[in-house]
């Protein structure tokens, strides 16, 4: 079948909205239509060249919409069932999922998903981000790659928590293991740092201090649950010092649109003796250094951690942050600014850089 979306041709290009061919879906494959997706900034990583990716690609890996056919043997889902598409679909059965870590899965790299092998265009098969694709009127994906949704839910809402809710959230949870009680510093407050407010409120931290340079932002991260509001890394040390004399932070959750290893140490100094340091944002893949004083971090007994999709478990988790949604205890809806059409998409991500948007997303129409 026809359909359209962005692709993205060459490493510093603007995405470009054209009509695409889609395959039928394959045995344990489904077609959904795309209702809405979220621009994350990790695909705009494709755009830089800041993380390798193949090219062309169709963009897009956080999006909600309903099934419109499935392919032979799958089972998981039917015609009509809204959906959270995931882009690291576990397996269920390898030693990392055994284990609580299914956002680690060891097969989920071996999955033959077939996404990327769905879209032709210009007379070449395209790539598709996370083997899902987003940035499309439909996509055809593993039935792995999809979790069913109860169907009052917005599909805007819904698509958020294909990445950056869950992203931000796992990371103040589980990765950064918040507790009742603890001071946690955020820096970074978009779409994915303000979702880390949120999971550290819900935690029952104490003091949540938000980082941005943005005015904006600062002011959102306020209304998401920040006790706490700065500009800057030394503003929120010198707060820290004020409020936790010779405690620091218990986690520092690091969420900025791109990470410079630089930093990194005066990031971790944010944080006091077996204090947790969470590396959300996404360093250019040719960046290998950072600037640490190792012998204070062995010292002080501290942790360095990595982020992937938040240490969630998709088909716990995701369910448990609707529920949330549904009782008024988690904001999804205040996370977007602005919506665009899919044509719209460079305009999206113009304003992301700009910083006008927690959370730009683009609209389908029915």
């Amino acid at each position: 079948m026809s359909t359209r979306a962005a692709i993205l041709w060459g490493t510093g290009e603007k995405w470009s909205v054209e009509d695409v061919e889609l395959s039928d879906p394959g045995p344990g494959q489904v077609r959904v239509k795309i209702r809405a997706t979220g621009l994350c900034h990790s695909d705009d990583h494709a755009v830089t060249g800041d993380m390798p990716t193949p090219l062309p690609l169709v963009g897009g890996h956080e999006g909600a919409g309903v099934v419109e056919a499935v392919g032979q043997g799958v089972t998981r889902v039917a015609p009509g069932d809204h959906v959270i598409l995931i882009f690291q679909p576990p397996c269920g059965y390898c030693r990392n999922c055994a284990r609580g870590r299914a956002n680690l899965c060891l097969n989920a790299s071996l999955q033959e998903y077939g996404a990327s092998k769905s879209f032709r265009a210009r007379g070449q098969e395209l790539a598709a981000t996370g083997d899902l694709g987003t940035f499309a009127d439909a996509t055809v994906v593993s039935e792995r790659c999809v979790v069913k949704m109860d169907k009052d839910i917005p599909f805007n809402v819904a698509a958020l928590l294909g990445c950056a809710v869950t992203t931000g959230w796992g990371a103040a949870v589980y990765l950064a293991e918040v507790e009742p009680g603890d001071n946690v510093v955020v820096i970074g407050s978009g779409g994915v740092g303000v979702n880390s407010v949120q999971g550290a409120k819900n935690a029952g931290a104490n003091l949540i201090i938000a980082v941005d340079t943005v005015e904006i932002k600062r002011q959102k991260a306020l209304e998401f649950g920040a006790t706490h509001a700065v500009g800057s890394v030394e503003e929120a040390q010198a707060l820290l010092a004020d409020l936790a004399p010779g405690r620091g932070a218990d986690a520092a959750i690091l969420s900025v649109g791109v990470g410079d290893g630089s930093k990194l140490g005066e990031i971790v100094d944010l944080t006091g003796p077996a204090g947790i340091t969470v590396i959300t944002s996404v360093s250019p893949f040719a960046s290998a250094s950072v600037n640490m004083n190792l012998a204070m971090f062995t010292l002080t007994q501290k942790t360095l951690r990595g982020n992937v999709y938040g240490g969630v478990q998709v088909h716990r988790d995701i369910p448990l942050l609707l529920d949330l949604y549904r009782q008024g205890k988690l904001k999804l809806d205040e996370l977007i600014t602005q919506t665009y059409t899919l044509d719209q998409i460079n305009e999206g991500y113009a304003d992301m850089h700009a910083g006008k948007n927690l959370r730009g997303v683009i609209e389908f129409s029915v």
